[in-house]
């Protein structure tokens, strides 16, 4: 008795330079689960071909003729929602619209090679088949526009919380942090996150969530302390951020480190930070991603009294780094995104 193949991924490529679109199909090729069905010049020759053919996966360039691709992206999941994946520069204005992207919609942004741009290629080839594995099983519905926005009440305050709230996300962590964060009050203690991103990329994040927030909500920068009303997002790249309690503050440390579970910074890096430092003052939720990078991390921080949640699978648009929380037994609770705020306040016994 024989079995039918598996069905490969079918992805189609969006560029509008044709070395590019040749060097996306040909590389995405050579993984034998997936199978370029087509490779368009502009949204609108995209339009078509995804009618036509129905594509698992997008790759999507975002500066091209005739329109950009974040209006197409926009566009396509208010209509036909597909998985997609940004291939960006790490200029300013790309990055930023990256994040722009991120947040209507797209499951990952896969960083072009700077420098040495062979070597590049290559590593920039096997993390886009990565994401695109990914992003097939990825959850994506139609994007409503917000009808409004949400305004500060109150002033951060300025002083040392004794409570810590930590975060980690990946694949499609962005679109789902954007959501939660502006549901934290202006007193909520302070939030530690990793979310998985290329350097160069965080900082856009932050800065496009501002005005959104009701806490403040910066970059990382080694020695900053973590303050009440205060958001601080691990920076990309190559290094790792900790929590360390000095006296009776605590403050972030930004770390060389090798990758750890192939992510830099790590989520598990920050769960076993709140575990040794914090401890019983910590609280935090693993959410959205593919991988496992947090699970053992969350279950320390249990074993160390803290709360610990995970994003349910109903609410997660890639059923991974929960899933891994899960089977370890690290997650308290199992508990859906927009109630993620909530319950952590709740933990940290913080009106919400």
């Amino acid at each position: 008795m024989t079995t039918a193949p598996a069905r490969r991924i079918r992805v189609l490529v969006i560029d509008d330079s044709a070395v590019v679109r040749t060097v996306l199909s040909r590389g995405l090729a050579r993984d034998p689960s997936i199978e370029v069905v087509g490779a368009a010049t502009d949204p609108y020759e995209a339009r078509d071909m995804l009618v036509r053919l129905r594509p698992d996966v997008l790759t999507l360039d975002i500066e091209m003729p005739r329109m950009d691709g974040i209006t197409f992206l926009e566009k396509m999941m208010a209509v036909m929602p597909t998985p997609t994946i940004i291939l960006s520069s790490l200029a300013t204005r790309q990055s930023a619209l990256a994040i722009r992207g991120l947040q209507c919609g797209a499951v990952d942004v896969v960083a072009k090679p700077r420098a040495d741009v062979a070597a590049g290629l290559e590593a920039m080839m096997a993390e886009l088949i990565s994401h695109v594995k990914a992003a097939s099983t990825a959850r994506v519905s139609i994007k409503q526009r917000d009808t409004a926005s949400v305004r500060p009440n109150a002033a951060p305050l300025q002083e040392t919380t004794d409570q810590v709230l930590g975060l980690g996300a990946s694949t499609g962590g962005v679109s789902a942090l954007s959501r939660i964060l502006p549901a934290f009050p202006a007193w909520s203690p302070g939030i530690v996150i990793v979310q998985h991103m290329p350097e160069g990329f965080t900082r856009d994040f932050a800065l496009r969530l501002a005005p959104t927030c009701q806490m403040k909500i910066s970059e990382a920068r080694d020695g900053d302390r973590v303050l009440r009303g205060h958001i601080l997002v691990a920076p990309g790249g190559d290094r790792h951020l900790e929590v360390h309690r000095y006296g009776g503050e605590y403050r972030v440390r930004i770390i060389k480190k090798p990758p750890v579970m192939g992510h830099c910074p790590s989520v598990d890096v920050l769960f076993a930070s709140l575990a040794d430092q914090v401890g019983p003052n910590a609280s935090a939720c693993l959410m959205t991603g593919m991988g496992d990078d947090g699970a053992a991390g969350l279950l320390r921080l249990r074993l160390a009294g803290g709360r610990t949640y995970a994003q349910d699978r109903e609410t997660t648009a890639v059923w991974g780094m929960p899933a891994a929380a899960q089977a370890l037994g690290a997650a308290e609770a199992m508990i859906p995104l927009g109630d993620i705020p909530a319950v952590l306040l709740r933990a940290t016994r913080v009106p919400a």
